[in-house]
C-alpha cells in the first residue's frame, strides 16, 4: 500500500531546499510517494498552506526555516510566526524546525510556542539525520537535533527556575542591549528590569553586581 505524504518546504535559499528535497527523495521508504512543494518566503507558503486547506489536500509535514524575511502584510517577522499559523490552521501536521540560532533563549521559546515534532539545527545537520528525522517525525516522533537535547538535558538537571521575562531579559544582555534599553524591548518599567536583574543576581548567586559574571554564569546553567 502506498503512502503518500505531502510536504511543505520553506526556506530563503533555493540550493538549501534543493538539498533537503534530494535526501528526502532519495531515502524515502519504498511504499512512500512524496508530492514536495516550496516556498521561499512567509507569502508564498501561506499561499500554498491556504489553497491546501481550500481544496482540502492538506500537507502532512512542514519543513520551517525560522529565519524567514518578514511578510508583506508586517504580520508575520519570522518563520517562528510562520510556524504559529501552521499550528493553528493544520493543526495535524506535523511540523520541523530548521534553524541556525543554537542560543538556549530561542531554543526554549520555539519549544514552547511551537512544540515541533521536528526541531533541527542546521550545524549539526547532516544528510543521514535529516532522513532520520523526517521517518521519526512521520512514525514517533519528536526528533531533537544534538544541540536542542543538550538545552532540554541542562533545563531538566537545572536546579534554577526562571520565568521567560528573565530569560529574555539574559538572552538581550547577552546581546550587548544595555540596561536602560531593556524596558523598551520589554515592555515593562526601568525599575521592574531592576528588580528582575537584582531577583537574577540572587538566583545565579552573583555576588559583584556585575552584567558579566551574571551572563557567565547563566551560560554555564545553559539559560544563555
Amino acid at each position: 500500500m502506498i503512502d503518500k505524504i505531502k510536504i511543505l518546504m520553506i526556506d530563503d535559499h533555493p540550493m538549501i531546499i534543493e538539498g533537503y528535497q534530494n535526501t528526502l527523495l532519495f531515502t524515502k521508504k519504498e511504499n512512500q510517494e512524496l508530492e514536495i512543494d516550496i516556498a521561499n518566503n512567509c507569502d508564498d507558503a501561506i499561499t500554498l498552506i491556504n489553497e491546501s486547506i481550500k481544496k482540502q489536500i492538506l500537507y502532512n509535514v512542514l519543513f520551517v526555516d525560522i529565519s524567514l524575511p518578514p511578510s508583506t502584510d508586517g504580520l508575520m517577522n519570522s518563520g517562528e510566526d510562520l510556524a504559529v499559523y501552521i499550528r493553528k490552521n493544520l493543526p495535524e501536521a506535523k511540523v520541523v524546525i530548521l534553524t541556525m540560532f543554537n542560543e538556549s533563549f530561542r531554543i526554549h521559546n520555539i519549544l514552547k510556542t511551537i512544540d515541533p515534532e521536528g526541531f533541527l539545527i542546521k550545524s549539526d545537520l547532516t544528510s543521514s539525520e535529516l532522513a532520520s528525522a523526517f521517518q521519526k517525525v512521520l512514525s514517533n516522533p519528536p526528533f531533537y537535533s544534538g544541540t536542542v537535547n543538550n538545552h532540554i538535558r541542562k533545563s531538566i538537571t537545572s536546579d534554577i527556575v526562571i520565568d521567560d521575562k528573565n530569560r529574555k531579559i539574559l538572552h538581550l544582555l547577552s546581546q550587548g542591549i544595555k540596561t536602560k534599553n531593556l524596558a523598551t524591548h520589554l515592555d515593562i518599567s526601568l525599575s521592574a528590569v531592576e528588580k528582575r536583574k537584582k531577583q537574577l543576581r540572587i538566583i545565579f548567586e552573583v555576588d559583584d553586581g556585575q552584567d558579566e559574571t551574571l551572563l557567565n554564569k547563566a551560560r554555564k546553567k545553559g539559560f544563555i
